[in-house]
């Protein structure tokens, strides 16, 4: 395993190699749906956003050639409610570009960049904003332009809407809009990276392209647009896979075949599920793309079993060391890093005060469970045993308390059912204990993987393809108390946390609380530090500067994807 300064200092070499400067001539185009960029930008929903702008990050540090495309949503993901006639209404207010630091797109004469997408019977007109760090540019598009109907101009306005049809559209847009907004910029670029399968369009377009380049037939043609695209696949569930019925793809798509001479049957059957009537963006990209990887060694193994003709290699996700570090210093004198982690679980605990009322003491143990609320993820795994918790976490000695934070999506049922009832404990029978914060972002995420001391991570294990909320905790010494999925099945948990068994999560859970993580805690010196606890947390900070930063995960995507 190669430290943090090695994958720095390979760096530094390959930019002075000719595979850097032929990427300064043709960069890498990186497509996603969702970007978490800053925090008053509103272009994500969680983890894979987060993921998109961490890469945005690392790759302005190195220095390395790449321009991001994606979609300005101004509604951003959740919309407010209000309280109308005693019924609670959804209210969705406009973000205006400007007003969070984006910039116009234009061309080299100053004129406003409009490009056209077909869609259905006519042509969407779309411009693209731009924000920039560094010398890397991510343009967001958007199709709230002058010109397009009613219909048109809302396309854009909410992330992961329900809505099938406007999802597909939104999908059209930043795929095939994506590279039509690369050629007006005249950007050429070597390598299209597909991070997930909603930008997938995009394969089709770069089919058109290499017809009227090359002259080719649709078939030859395909072969060319595979060499440039690279996959990254998230997730194996279902509900992360983006399927529509063949019916409403080939209306969406029926003017844009027609354009370049295509039957839309032919399109189509790129991301024909077989033997049914149901149209996969992940099988559109995994059947377009020249090279596959997965998020993680488990991820890919599971994925052999769904997608066996589709062979994948494993790129693990790593986290922008500069945006999550909150400890900044690596000294081993005794004290010094649970000094530093006091002060950061301070500002959590002022946050939660403001916030809730709650006012809990600096040396009570404090546990967090915080990312996107969705059935796999269990958040309410560790609540099972009500009465074995209270009593383990209301021992006047040693108090615990939980955190609770993250959003479901607004049209899954269960996830929504799942806060009600992180509410209704944190409220009532669990109040003293247990606590739910509704509004988790990045500045939020940033207050819990640096304040809380363990990290609960409860995902069934094959489902959670990664996951980097734990590396973001154990970056800033929180310890780990997790099942064995995603990114925590490679890493070198020895003194950095505890593995609880899947299949007996809540028993699992309470013995370790109970048996180890209490009692390391509660250990302490004469001058209050816990100093075996102070050890893991150095062994955890380690383990995630040196096997999951997103300058290693770069690293990777240089040498097994790009090149």
């Amino acid at each position: 395993m190669l430290s943090l300064d090695e994958h720095l200092k390979w760096f530094e070499d390959f930019r002075s190699t000719n595979k850097f400067e032929s990427l300064e001539e043709r960069p890498i185009a990186y497509f996603c749906a969702e970007y978490a960029l800053d925090q008053k930008i509103k272009t994500y929903s969680g983890g894979l956003g987060i993921l998109a702008g961490d890469l945005i990050r690392e790759v302005s540090d190195r220095q390395i050639p790449m321009v991001g495309i994606g979609l300005y949503y101004h509604h951003g993901y959740i919309c407010g409610t209000k309280n109308v006639g005693g019924e609670i209404v959804e209210v969705c207010e406009m973000t205006p570009p400007e007003t969070v630091g984006l910039e116009p797109v234009n061309d080299k004469d100053g004129n406003r960049i409009i490009i056209k997408v077909p869609i259905q019977d006519r042509e969407v007109l779309v411009q693209a904003w731009k924000w920039q760090s560094d010398g890397v540019p991510v343009y967001l598009m958007d199709s709230n332009v002058s010109g397009n109907n009613s219909a048109d101009c809302i396309i854009t306005h909410r992330l992961y809407i329900a809505e099938k049809e406007i999802r597909l559209k939104q999908e059209i847009i930043l795929g095939i809009g994506g590279l039509r907004l690369l050629e007006a910029l005249d950007i050429h670029p070597s390598v299209y990276h597909l991070n997930e399968g909603h930008s997938a369009m995009l394969t089709l377009e770069l089919v058109r392209h290499e017809m009227e380049e090359r002259k080719l037939g649709f078939d030859e043609a395909k072969q060319f647009a595979k060499r440039r695209v690279v996959f990254t696949n998230h997730t194996l569930i279902p509900a992360g896979n983006e399927v529509y019925s063949n019916d409403l793809v080939a209306l969406l798509l029926a003017k844009y075949a027609a354009g370049f001479g295509v039957p839309v049957s032919k399109l189509i059957d790129l991301g024909l599920v077989q033997q049914s009537s149901t149209f996969s963006m992940t099988m559109l990209s995994l059947r377009m793309a020249g090279i596959i990887n997965g998020v993680s060694k488990l991820h890919v193994k599971k994925a052999k079993d769904i997608w066996a003709d589709h062979p994948m290699v494993a790129v693990t996700n790593g986290v922008h060391v500069p945006t999550w570090d909150q400890v900044k210093e690596d000294s081993s004198e005794k004290g010094s890093i649970w000094s530093i982690h006091q002060k950061n679980k301070s500002k959590l605990l002022r946050y939660l005060k403001d916030k809730t009322g709650r006012q809990w003491g600096e040396n009570d143990l404090l546990l967090g469970w915080a990312r996107r609320i969705v059935e796999y993820k269990r958040p309410l795994a560790v609540l099972q045993d009500i009465e074995g918790f209270k009593k383990v976490a209301r021992n006047a000695r040693q108090p615990v308390r939980i955190i609770f934070a993250g959003q479901p999506h607004p049209s899954d049922e269960e996830g929504i059912r799942m806060v009600s009832v992180i509410r209704e404990l944190s409220n009532n029978d669990l109040g003293d204990i247990v606590v739910y914060l509704p509004d988790y972002d990045m500045e939020l995420a940033k207050l819990l993987v640096s304040g809380c001391d363990v990290w609960l991570n409860t995902p069934v294990v094959g489902f959670e393809a990664s996951g980097t909320s734990g590396m973001k905790a154990a970056l800033n010494g929180v310890l780990q108390c997790t099942t064995k999925d995603g990114w925590v099945d490679e890493a070198d948990m020895q003194n950095a946390g505890w593995i609880i068994d899947s299949e007996k999560i809540s028993a699992d859970f309470l013995k370790a609380l109970e048996k180890d993580i209490i009692p390391l805690y509660s250990n302490r010196d004469s001058s209050d530090v816990p100093e075996s606890w102070e050890d893991h947390m150095r062994a955890a900070r380690s383990m995630a500067l040196n096997q999951f930063s997103a300058t290693r995960m770069l690293r990777e995507y240089l040498e097994m994807l790009y090149f």
